[in-house]
């Protein structure tokens, strides 16, 4: 047996089935909470909570890249686990992964030159001559785009047994990267001794300046 009960909200009287009212009531609580987790960015929103491979993953930490006084992408680190130093981000277990999006148009055949440049510079040279091929099938990925316009977003994941996986504009680059080494590699640019911007390897270890 249903029992109908009046409800009465700014001036009209309605008739509601308390199973109705529950779902309503559990509805926007869902919706409230996906709001919730979402944070923003240098003008990007970003998940709090991602999936890779099957695997949850929690945002770690996101900032901006700075050139001088301009932004230039918005990046978020996402992990198993949470991770305030370079070591323990390296060492986490689990898949990962790097999300950028572009805050302004930029040049990507000399992005992908930066990036090279900074796995170079915070790898000692023995190490970075066996990521060699790697690093220039990289370059070429990003050179093959010519130029990423503000809001163009590509991310970097790592899955265990698989390698790393690059994805730009929602497009996976052809196959993974099977080096082990090559996605630590990649996250040396921004959480190496020598990182492209101090103030976002901060802020993807979840810290403050």
């Amino acid at each position: 047996m249903h029992i109908e009960r009046p409800f009465a909200f700014s001036g009209f009287h309605m008739t509601f089935k308390p199973l109705r009212v529950l779902a309503l009531a559990s509805t926007l609580f869902a919706c409230l909470s996906a709001g919730a987790a979402t944070v923003e960015v240098g003008g990007v929103p970003l998940e709090d909570r991602v999936t890779v491979a099957g695997s949850p993953l929690v945002l770690n930490g996101a900032g901006v890249r700075y050139k001088a006084v301009f932004q230039v992408y918005t990046a978020g680190l996402y992990l198993s686990e949470k991770a305030d130093t370079p070591d323990g981000v390296l060492a986490a277990p689990g898949a990962k992964r790097m999300t950028i999006t572009m805050l302004r148009d930029i040049d990507a055949a000399e992005l992908g030159k930066l990036f090279s440049r900074g796995m170079e510079d915070n790898m000692d040279r023995s190490a970075f001559s066996k990521l060699i091929p790697g690093v220039l099938r990289m370059s070429q990925i990003f050179a093959e785009y010519k130029r990423l316009n503000k809001g163009d977003a590509f991310q970097v994941d790592w899955v265990p047994g698989t390698g790393t996986i690059l994805t730009v504009r929602g497009q996976v680059e052809g196959a993974p990267f099977k080096e082990p080494e090559f996605f630590n590699a990649l996250m040396r640019i921004w959480l190496g001794p020598k990182p492209a911007d101090w103030r976002l390897k901060d802020a993807l270890l979840g810290k403050t300046r």
